[in-house]
């Protein structure tokens, strides 16, 4: 390996060689050796680089005093500071952070095959597919995502180190989600990709992209020239079919429609891939496109095409994604993380073959986010729904009451009822619901909390569905 090291292994790699990765000089003593890197001043440890990163709300560079105090050796700028350890001046901070991170870690991206996911819905689902099916291949496999951080994709420094921590801890591979925001800030910068993956692209995050087109531009440059060895991409979708015309890279494409025999029902989907009859337990049309999907990427990096169908078809389900909550109720009650249009009308589709009966929504929208898409959600429902109970999401700033209201504007057939308080809202659903029903309860999925206001207060819906099962008589379990 070339001179390179990481926070927990090595002695370090010398700023002047940090600097050629980026292209920039040193201020000061290009011979300090730095053994890890950081942009958060209170994770600094002696001999760390510290990245003054200039944010939405803070600059990096008034902590940089801070940062020396607590051991750090040097330091990633834009402007040199008085400070008495040696500096790397770059134009932009944010963009040199990421390589400059994965020169320090030693290039764990080369020591394991990272599978990069991204779209609007389906990125957790595919990412637990391909760690499931690696697995299973003799190849153990870490999951970054949605379910293992408070930021789907971590920040480059924190990305780096848990790419090396992986690797020393013997995983041959990573799966992670990677965020529109998390490509938009350059987080992914200086990791090469085994594969890449694209889902689909919906309505989400306008409130940060501002415009749909640059939502798609942010999602599209992870399919940039030399960010990976293939690109995997689903083309049922305007979207995929534009990446798929557009990425410079090698290309994989999936599509339902190149499944001729796809059955599915409320015990999963059957289909036949590349030969291989696969017997998905997950429900749901949607999951059979996230499962291609993670079949290609675990083929693509060695996987026989045999073992591949076979591990798809021990599958297990995914935390908050279409999660049925098993109980000896006449219906069933399913949680879901659905918190877009179209991953609101995947869930009630699947939601619809698993009844024989009615389907009634629970759902609200989260507030400070995207505004355009709450009459949208308001329309799926009302399309594919048998009755609506609008609710409270994760408020936020906002008035719960005007979020519902923007909602409830766009259903035109139902007469939905408007309840604020979310476990009453799945309460009442769960009282009127009769045999061979189901209740969807959709946006928040495997969240444990819910944010009103500056509080965070404790909320899983999936412990409260489960609560007031019990109260109404039915016993809760697998």
């Amino acid at each position: 390996m070339a001179e390179s090291a990481s926070g927990t292994r090595g002695s370090g790699v010398t700023l002047g060689r940090v600097a050629e990765v980026l292209g920039a000089t040193v201020a000061g003593d290009a011979t300090v050796r730095v053994t890890g890197a950081t942009h958060d001043s209170q994770r600094v440890v002696p001999g760390w680089l510290f990245c003054c990163v200039r944010g939405e709300h803070r600059d990096g560079h008034d902590f940089a005093a801070d940062a020396v105090a607590a051991g750090a050796a040097a330091l990633l700028v834009e402007r040199p500071l008085e400070v008495p350890v040696a500096q790397i001046v770059v134009t932009e901070v944010r963009a040199a952070m990421g390589p400059a991170a994965e020169e320090i870690a030693g290039h764990p991206d080369r020591d394991l095959d990272v599978i990069g996911v991204t779209g609007t819905n389906g990125k957790t689902t595919t990412v637990s597919l391909i760690a499931h099916v690696l697995g299973a291949a003799g190849r153990p496999t870490e999951v970054i995502g949605t379910l293992t951080g408070t930021r789907t994709t971590p920040e480059a420094t924190e990305l780096a180190e848990r790419l090396r921590r992986a690797a020393d801890e013997g995983r041959r591979a990573v799966a992670m989600e990677v965020s529109s925001h998390a490509l938009a800030l350059r987080r992914v910068d200086g990791i090469h990709f085994a594969a890449v993956l694209f889902t689909n692209l919906g309505a989400d995050h306008l409130d940060f992209h501002e415009t749909p087109e640059r939502y798609f531009e942010a999602k599209a440059r992870l399919f940039d020239e030399g960010r990976a060895d293939v690109a995997i991409i689903d083309v049922d979708t305007p979207h995929g079919r534009l990446l798929r015309d557009t990425t410079p890279l090698a290309t994989v494409t999936t599509s339902l429609d190149t499944l001729v025999d796809l059955v599915s029902d409320e015990r999963g989907s059957r289909f036949t891939w590349r030969g291989h009859l696969v017997e998905l337990p997950l429900l749901g049309r949607h999951n059979v496109a996230n499962a291609l999907l993670a079949a290609e990427a675990c083929r693509a990096v060695g996987v026989e095409e045999a073992a591949v169908a076979a591990a798809l078809g021990t599958a297990p389900p995914v935390s908050g994604r279409f999660e049925i909550v098993p109980s000896n109720a006449p219906f069933r009650v399913v949680v879901d993380f659905a918190h877009t249009p179209d991953a609101l009308t995947a869930a009630l589709e699947a939601a619809r073959q698993l009844a024989s009966g009615s389907v009634t929504v629970v759902f609200g929208c989260g507030g400070d986010r995207d505004q355009l898409k709450r009459p949208r959600m308001g329309a799926v429902a009302d399309a594919l729904a048998d009755s609506i109970v609008i609710t409270s999401d994760n408020p936020r700033s906002e008035d719960p009451s005007t979020i519902m209201s923007a909602v409830r504007s766009g259903v035109e057939r139902l007469v939905p009822r408007m309840i604020e308080d979310r476990r009453g809202a799945i309460e009442t659903a769960i009282a009127t619901a009769g045999r061979g029903d189901v209740v969807l309860i959709a946006g928040k999925g495997h969240e444990t909390t819910q944010q009103v206001g500056a509080d965070t207060v404790a909320f899983d819906d999936r412990v409260v569905v489960a609560e007031l099962l019990r109260a109404a008589g039915y016993e809760v379990g697998s």
